[in-house]
C-alpha cells in the first residue's frame, strides 16, 4: 500500500516513526518545512513535485484551519476511492467530506507517546469505510500503541479530552512533582530521576494489573503513615479529583466547539 501524508509536524512525525516499520507499506510526505528524515520515506515540498502512481491512502496531518485550502491540490494524486485518514483534532467527517468528497473517511485522535509505541489513539470510521480499510487502520494505529474505537464523533471528542490532551496533563503533573521534590532539597537531576522513575514504575505496575486503582493505592498506604499524610494533603478534600474532572470537561467542550 502506498500512503501519501500531507503535513508532518510533531504528531505526524511521531506516527510516521512507527508506521515505517509496517511491512508492505510505503510512505511519501509533503511538507515544506518538515525535518523528518528516514531513507524509507520520500519527502516532497509541494503537491506539484510529488512523483509516482496514484496513492492508496491519504493521511491528513496539517493544521485544521489549513485543510480546506490545502487538501484539494492533493486529491488528483490519490485514487478516487482512496480513504482519507485525518489526525486533525475537531474536524468532523462532514467537514472533511466537503473537501475530499464522498470517500471512506477515518478520523484518528492519537497522542504524542505514539512516537515510542506507547500512544493511545481513538478511531472513528465513517459508513463508507470497508472492513479491509478498517483492518489496515487498526494495524497502523496498533503500531503506535493502544487503540480505542468509538461509535460516533462525540466519542472521539471525549477521547481527545482524556487521551489526546492527556500527555499535557501528565507532563504538567510531573513538572509540579519535580518542583516539589526540589523544594525538599533535591537537585534538578535527582528530583527528575525520583519523580519520573516513580511515575513510570507505578504506571507500569498498574497497567500490568487488573486490581482496582483505589485498592492499589490503599496497598501502599499505612494507617497514620507518610503516604496517608501525603494523600490527605493531595486529595483529602477531593480537590484533585475535581481538578481532573474540570480539565477533561474543558478539553471536551473545546473539542466540541472545533467541530
Amino acid at each position: 500500500m502506498r500512503v501519501l501524508m500531507i503535513g508532518c509536524g510533531n504528531m505526524g512525525a511521531s506516527l510516521l516513526t512507527r508506521w515505517v516499520e509496517l511491512p508492505g507499506t510505503s510512505f511519501s510526505v509533503v511538507d515544506p518545512a518538515t525535518n523528518f528524515s528516514d531513507p524509507r520515506v520520500k519527502i516532497f515540498r509541494s503537491a506539484d513535485t510529488v512523483e509516482g502512481d496514484a496513492f492508496d491512502l491519504l493521511v491528513i496531518a496539517v493544521k485544521p484551519q489549513m485543510i480546506a485550502d490545502a487538501m484539494p491540490a492533493y486529491l488528483k494524486l490519490v485514487r478516487v476511492d482512496a480513504p482519507a485518514l485525518s489526525i486533525a483534532a475537531g474536524v468532523s467527517c462532514a467537514r472533511l467530506e466537503s473537501v475530499v468528497g464522498p470517500r471512506p473517511i477515518i478520523r484518528v485522535m492519537p497522542n504524542l507517546p505514539a512516537k515510542i509505541g506507547k500512544g493511545v489513539s481513538g478511531v472513528y470510521f465513517n459508513a463508507n469505510t470497508s472492513d479491509a480499510e478498517k483492518d489496515k487502520t487498526r494495524e497502523m494505529m496498533r503500531a503506535a500503541g493502544a487503540v480505542v474505537e468509538v461509535d460516533d464523533e462525540d466519542g472521539l471528542d471525549r477521547v481527545t479530552a482524556v487521551a489526546g490532551s492527556g500527555p499535557g496533563y501528565v507532563f504538567e503533573i510531573a513538572r509540579a512533582y519535580v518542583e516539589a521534590a526540589k523544594k525538599l532539597g533535591f537537585g534538578d537531576e535527582q528530583a527528575r530521576t525520583l519523580v519520573l522513575g516513580t511515575l513510570a514504575g507505578a504506571v507500569e505496575m498498574a497497567a500490568g494489573s487488573t486490581d482496582d486503582l483505589a485498592d492499589m493505592r490503599n496497598a501502599v498506604t499505612s494507617k497514620a503513615g507518610t503516604t496517608e499524610a501525603g494523600l490527605n494533603a493531595l486529595n483529602g478534600d477531593g480537590h484533585l479529583s475535581k481538578l481532573m474532572e474540570a480539565a477533561t470537561q474543558a478539553a471536551y467542550e473545546r473539542a466540541v466547539e472545533l467541530r
